[in-house]
């Protein structure tokens, strides 16, 4: 889609604002061309003693009415154009978002996060100075002229105005060549912002690692380097303006030069008169903001034009995870799971993560997976989700293909527990509350009390309505993860998903919780991802993963009668446990 068209769809919404705004500002711009022809008027009847007192008063009255108009006039269509800007910013950031949640987990890896954050700010901020402050210089820039040059050489003189218009021609010339070269400037100042915005943000997320690590100079000589490569940049930017904007300054000075000289010199020789002389100049002076309003409109459709790219670049990424057509109308699932010979590869990778899984698990079993790191637990857990996809057949839900389940439906009907435990920077009861449907008191302290969190949350100064912080830093790791539990609980899903959920916490806690999932969730599917065998002992199913294989499935004692990996991985755990005695 070309840039123009982009923009028009959105344009195309408000253009009665724009209309109005437009209809505005061509009446203020009519308007202003009187005030000219007024004071000469004047000057010429005090000059010729031809007009008295009364003639004056009502010249001045004009002038004053015309004054109002400007002002009520120059007030609407700021309130018709700004506002139609600001609106079409408000509705890109929201489309944006709205995309931005739609685009695959594979996305996020490859994009960083400082530099989505700048097109939502500083590109949209360019977006909205295009299509508003620079239409209205563009307007003032052409039609404005247009009005004034006829005004001058109608009223005035033909020659006198083409000696003061020439000059302005080359301005117009140059400012569209310096539009071209601006326009690549500001798209590598607008990367050279998100490089360092990304750098900013991950710096403050990483800060406990850095101060750990003891890297704080080291990040100061990196943030140095990156703060360098911006400000270079927007010196870029900043040295083509300091020469374009004197050079308009003195072409327009020039301009404004010849034509006093040759219009004294027609005033002089009495071929124009000193009011319509006065009046000439002052049509000058009112050409120089139409001069100036052009390098504007140049510069904010340079940059508004290089920020419109990156923008188009987000929303016309396409979606890897989608509905397909092909969707079962499904409202509730029961949670029944097949894998059947199941393999993955992740984009980029050689070799498959997951090889050839076959497992049925019924409604209301507690699976459990175990493995060492990097057998691909969490990308077990991220299939079920749908947040990567799988060939057809390999993953099935109540004996549906997981590709014809709506996305809506099938993650409404999991409840998921992340390794990561992110929790949002606001109270506690509305972290816990985020799946529900209401933040329900009742439900909520019944899910606190299960994950073994309620005790902890009323020892808090405020309660439930603790402000927990960003990602959640002001809770211990145990916590944050049982947080994340009640949250998956309130959600009261058919599967439940903890993914290493119960890392964080002590042997004693886990039990507890373990008993509360075991007592509340009969007749529901719960995976269980862990990495101790004390965990998931008590699962009715263990899948052992080794090199993304299915090595071994069966029960804890099925699995201890085998003399295998899960055997030789609860040993070694039972010696650690031992010596760490």
């Amino acid at each position: 889609m070309h840039t123009f068209s982009f923009m028009f769809q959105y344009i195309k919404k408000h253009r009665l604002q724009y209309a109005a705004g437009i209809f505005t500002l061509f009446v203020v711009d009519f308007a202003n061309l009187y005030i000219p022809k007024l004071t000469g008027t004047i000057t010429d009847g005090l000059t010729a003693h031809s007009m008295d007192f009364n003639g004056v008063m009502k010249n001045l009255l004009i002038i004053f009415l015309l004054g109002a108009t400007l002002a009520f006039g120059r007030f609407l269509w700021r309130y018709f154009l700004f506002g139609a800007s600001r609106s079409i910013e408000k509705e890109l950031r929201n489309d944006m978002f709205r995309h931005l949640e739609k685009m695959s987990v594979e996305y996020y890896n490859e994009h960083k996060t400082g530099d989505l954050m700048t097109r939502f700010t500083s590109d949209l901020n360019a977006v909205r100075m295009a299509i508003g402050p620079a239409v209205i210089c563009v307007f003032d820039a052409s039609v404005m002229t247009v009005m004034v040059v006829f005004q001058m050489m109608y009223y005035v003189d033909v020659k006198l105005t083409l000696i003061a218009v020439i000059p302005m021609l080359l301005i117009l010339f140059g400012e569209l060549y310096f539009g071209k070269i601006a326009h690549a400037r500001y798209l590598k100042r607008q990367e050279a912002v998100s490089d360092l915005t990304d750098f900013v943000q991950e710096s403050f997320s990483g800060i406990r690692v850095i101060k750990a690590f003891v890297r704080e100079r080291a990040e100061r000589s990196a943030f140095s380097k990156t703060n360098r490569n911006t400000m270079e940049k927007n010196l870029s930017i900043a040295k083509l303006q300091s020469v374009i904007i004197p050079l308009l300054d003195v072409i327009i000075g020039l301009s404004s030069l010849a034509a006093l000289i040759y219009g004294g010199y027609l005033a002089l020789t009495g071929d124009i008169t000193l009011g319509r002389f006065v009046a000439f100049n002052q049509y000058i002076n009112m050409l120089v903001w139409p001069m100036l309003a052009c390098g504007d409109a140049v510069n904010m459709f340079s940059q508004g034009f290089a920020s419109i790219r990156r923008i188009r670049s987000i929303l016309e990424e396409k979606p890897e995870i989608t509905d397909r057509e092909e969707l079962e109308p499904i409202e509730r699932i029961n949670g029944s799971i097949t894998f059947s010979h199941l393999t993955f590869i992740h984009r980029g990778h050689s070799e498959p993560t997951l090889k050839d899984i076959s497992l049925d698990v019924p409604a209301g079993t507690t699976l459990a997976v175990i493995g060492r790191t990097g057998n691909g637990k969490s990308t077990l857990v991220n299939l079920l989700l749908h947040l990567y996809d799988t060939k057809p057949g390999m993953l099935l839900i109540d004996g549906k293909d997981i590709n014809s389940i709506p996305l809506k439906t099938l993650r409404e009907n999991i409840a998921y527990v992340p390794q990561d435990n992110f929790l949002f920077s606001d109270t506690l009861k509305s972290n816990i509350a985020f799946g529900a449907e209401n933040e329900d008191m009742e439900a909520i302290t019944r899910a606190t009390k299960n994950a073994c969190i309620h005790e902890n949350i009323i020892s808090f100064p405020d309660g439930y309505e603790t402000i927990v912080g960003e990602r959640g830093v002001t809770l211990s790791g145990g916590q944050k993860q049982r947080s994340s539990i009640a949250r998956a609980l309130m959600k009261d899903a058919p599967i439940l998903i903890l993914d290493d959920a119960l890392s964080a916490v002590d042997t004693d806690t886990e039990e507890h919780i373990l008993y509360n999932l075991k007592k509340n969730r009969a007749g529901k599917t719960t995976i269980l991802i862990a990495h101790r065998i004390s965990t998931i002992q008590n699962a009715d199913l263990i899948l052992v993963l080794e090199d993304g294989k299915a090595k071994e499935i069966g029960t804890h004692d099925t699995l201890m009668a085998e003399n295998g990996i899960y055997r030789d991985m609860f040993e070694k755990q039972q010696l650690e446990a031992a010596f760490g005695e």
